[in-house]
């Protein structure tokens, strides 16, 4: 909410300066964003009046003019096709200062001489657009220091609201605040009803009561559409960030500033039988204002005449029904409309206007026919005309009821740490606007007013209490006692352990949406069907991600994008996948890994990473926990090489998977073949075992190397367990030194190196024992794998 100091300080003038005032809205839950000046500073520019225009005798587009400031005329060059005589503009004289470091000096041009510059608001800084002179009334002072006339000494002041403070998504709501948190009294403008000259009404159904309980409208005749916006509406506009564009579409902006309250206006020559509020049907189309034509869902507030669609209810007019130049009666309607109904709707069509985010927040059910007032009555001052009587169609029992809470004295001074004085108490509710009554020695029962749609519950009363009263007035006291705590069983990793793991092995953690594309879910996890998002916050963000992994591609592509040659990434969080038990949330940890090995060095040619740095690194998570559980096996998924995956399993259940990026999606998503991706359950990574003492042996270790033919497709890791299997305790380690495929080994086989470590904790082992252990070794190996020793 942006607005200008010293139109609030019509509203409400209390005894502070900006910077106290920006301080206080902030303390009391407003958070003040910005305080900026309403114009960047300039000096030397007046009111200024041309008196002749001549044409520029050596130049077709340029206009030689003579330009009063009041005391004396001074020849200027302008080449403003609005320039004509008679016009006031802004005048900088000779020696002004304007942004942008620009000072006025004599000048000729094309032959002429130039003593000044007429001026647009550009060159004042009071907009971006270029488009001519800034048009001064007729009435306007010549001579008079346009920062002055124009009250450009001003604060422009930007408020960060709450989705609760709805109320304050206007000028008399946030003067309101200032009124209770200063004791000052408001001054609202007098706002008298509009008495009618004329009989004209237009019919209106509410089809749908739920959605709009109350509709108000106006017949207006005879209205000037091409009439001219005055300038201090204008500028308050401006400086709420709000570009005038006519005085229809002004007021009505200007009227949802200053109050809060939407309004929107037909063409009445564009209107048939009458206004219907309904839920769009199936097919319905509507052609918005920013000229998009929008496919309506069934569940889509409408308003509609007997032709069809004529806006969405709370958001957005449509083109064939909206006021141009040539418009002379309007149809000016003003309701309240449910949030429920307004809530999600703008965004699925990509839209988001003022009036939708107050609407999807709540505006205030007893503001519209003060609101239409007000708009009739600066219609009437603008554009002429003459109004018809104030309709309004209503469903009373389907209004929203403000909230009436119970509340004690003892339950403030306990949420708040200190008692407030029931006086004191009283007094801060009413002057929020709510109703008190006494029900007992320090207990209320308090009704909200109807613009308050966040009080609920007892809480939300004490929250109003704590921030008015002043949190920095309450007492600060370190709590008594000692936290109460289960401590993390000691069994279970933190996830911060493993975090660390990976960035001392080089990654970088990502955090990415909960929530990707629908095209690159159903690439990278084509076997589940991915919750969608009824209101996604952009369309290629529409579903609930299955998996980590996409996440982290879309992040390796703007990567690779931006020439990022070495990318490692991991996140851990959520997976979403539907379910017959609804939707399991499970915890996940994935990693993605691309380009060198190591970074560039002098030394040598950098190694691309492959399969096994990968596994090393999953390997070192899996080490956290209890290695001797997981195990690799050959494995396949849909975003992964066929031939380069693997399953990660825990006690033969799978965890995860990791292998190489499948070629057909790293084409589809124009990313290098080179590149590795893991994802893991945390879950079984995180079940530990308790450290334990073990004593060091002093006996000595023996090894044995043996060279084993096996089948080609027999898994490394299944023969060092069945090594393990095959011997106790005393075999301490199986390490694989060699592999060999080529001559001398048939065809469809390899050669395996082991090499056994043995080690009695208690006596040096014999060589006979020794060889038993091997046997064993060897005979478990023949009977599981059918090895052969290598010659």
């Amino acid at each position: 909410m942006r607005f200008n100091e010293a139109w609030l300080r019509e509203w409400v003038n209390p005894d502070i300066d900006s910077d106290t005032l920006a301080h206080q809205l902030t303390m009391a839950g407003l958070e003040v964003d910005a305080v900026e000046p309403a114009a960047p500073p300039f000096t030397g520019v007046v009111v200024g009046q041309i008196v002749s225009c001549q044409p520029h005798p050596d130049a077709d587009k340029l206009r030689v003019c003579e330009v009063s400031d009041g005391e004396s005329t001074f020849p200027v060059v302008c080449g403003a096709p609005s320039a004509r005589e008679g016009l006031k503009a802004p005048f900088a004289r000779v020696g002004a200062e304007l942004p942008g470091d620009l000072k006025i000096k004599k000048a000729k041009l094309r032959g002429e001489p130039s003593e000044g510059m007429l001026c647009g608001g550009s060159e004042l800084g009071l907009e971006d657009r270029i488009d001519g002179l800034l048009e001064l009334p007729e009435d306007a002072p010549v001579g008079t220091d346009i920062r002055d006339y124009l009250s450009l000494n001003d604060t422009v002041i930007e408020v960060d609201l709450t989705p609760n403070r709805a109320d304050c998504l206007s000028l008399r709501g946030i003067a309101r605040e200032v009124g209770v948190l200063n004791r000052t009294p408001l001054n609202e403008p007098a706002i008298e009803p509009v008495p009618a000259t004329l009989d004209d009404r237009f019919p209106v159904t509410l089809d749908d009561s739920d959605g709009c309980p109350r509709y108000l409208g106006r017949v207006i005749r005879g209205i000037n559409a091409a009439a001219e916006t005055p300038l201090w509406m204008v500028e308050r506009l401006r400086r709420a960030g709000v570009r005038a564009i006519d005085p229809i579409v002004d007021v009505t902006n200007y009227v949802l500033l200053e109050l809060g309250q939407p309004l929107h206006a037909f063409d009445l020559a564009k209107l048939a039988g009458g206004i219907r509020v309904r839920r769009a049907q199936a097919g319905e189309t509507l052609q918005s204002l920013d000229d998009q034509t929008l496919e309506l869902n069934d569940d889509t507030l409408l308003i509609a005449d007997d032709n069809g669609p004529l806006a969405l209810a709370g958001i957005m007019g449509g083109r064939p029904s909206a006021v141009s130049e040539d418009t002379r009666d309007l149809f000016l309607e003003c309701a309240f409309f449910s949030p429920l109904a307004i809530a999600g709707r703008a965004r699925r069509y990509g839209l988001h206007t003022d009036a939708s985010h107050r609407y999807e927040r709540g505006v205030d059910p007893a503001l519209q026919q003060r609101a239409l007032e007000r708009a009739t009555a600066l219609i009437l001052e603008i554009a002429g005309g003459e109004a018809g009587p104030l309709d309004e169609t209503l469903a009373e029992d389907k209004l929203p009821e403000p909230a009436t809470i119970e509340l004690s004295a003892e339950r403030v001074a306990r949420l708040l740490g200190a008692p407030l004085d029931d006086a004191n108490i009283v007094d801060i509710l009413e002057r929020l606007g709510m109703t008190v009554t006494e029900t007992g020695a320090g207990q209320w029962s308090v009704r909200a007013p109807s613009w308050r749609f966040d009080m609920a519950i007892q809480e939300d009363l004490i929250e109003e209490l704590a921030r008015v009263h002043g949190y920095e007035n309450l007492p600060s006291r370190v709590p008594a006692g000692t936290p109460a705590g289960d401590p993390a069983p000691e069994k279970e990793l933190p996830l911060r352990r493993l975090g660390d793991t990976l960035r001392d092995r080089g990654y970088m953690e990502a955090i990415t949406y909960s929530f990707v594309a629908p095209e690159l879910q159903a690439k990278v996890d084509p076997d589940h069907a991915p919750l969608a998002l009824l209101n996604p916050i952009s369309a290629d963000l529409g579903v609930m991600r299955t998996g980590l992994m996409a996440g982290l591609l879309s992040a390796a592509e703007r990567n690779v994008n931006r020439q990022c040659s070495r990318l490692r990434l991991f996140e851990t969080g959520l997976r979403f996948v539907p379910g017959p038990d609804g939707l399991a949330q499970e915890p996940m940890v994935a990693g993605l890994l691309y380009g060198s090995a190591q970074p560039a060095h002098w030394e040598g040619k950098p190694r691309p990473v492959d399969f096994y740095d990968l596994k090393g690194d999953v390997e070192a998570l899996l080490a956290l926990s209890q290695p001797d559980a997981f195990a690799f096996r050959p494995g396949s998924h849909p975003a992964l090489h066929p031939g380069q995956c693997a399953e990660v399993t825990r006690d033969g259940h799978t965890v995860g998977h990791l292998g190489r990026l499948h070629p057909r999606l790293a084409a589809q998503l124009d990313l290098p073949k080179g590149l590795y991706l893991f994802e893991l359950a945390l879950e079984p990574l995180r079940l530990g075992r308790l450290p334990h003492f073990e004593p060091v042996s002093d006996q000595p270790r023996v090894q044995r190397d043996l060279a084993f033919v096996v089948d080609a497709d027999v898994p490394a890791g299944e023969m060092v367990a069945a090594a393990h299997q095959a011997c106790d305790d005393r075999l301490r380690q199986v390490h694989i030194f060699d592999l060999y495929q080529g001559d001398n080994i048939e065809a469809g086989r390899k050669s395996l190196a082991l090499t056994l470590t043995f080690q009695d904790p208690s006596r040096t082992l014999k060589d006979a024992q020794v060889n038993d252990l091997v046997e064993a070794v060897v005979s478990q190996l023949k009977q599981q794998f059918k090895a052969t020793l290598r010659d």
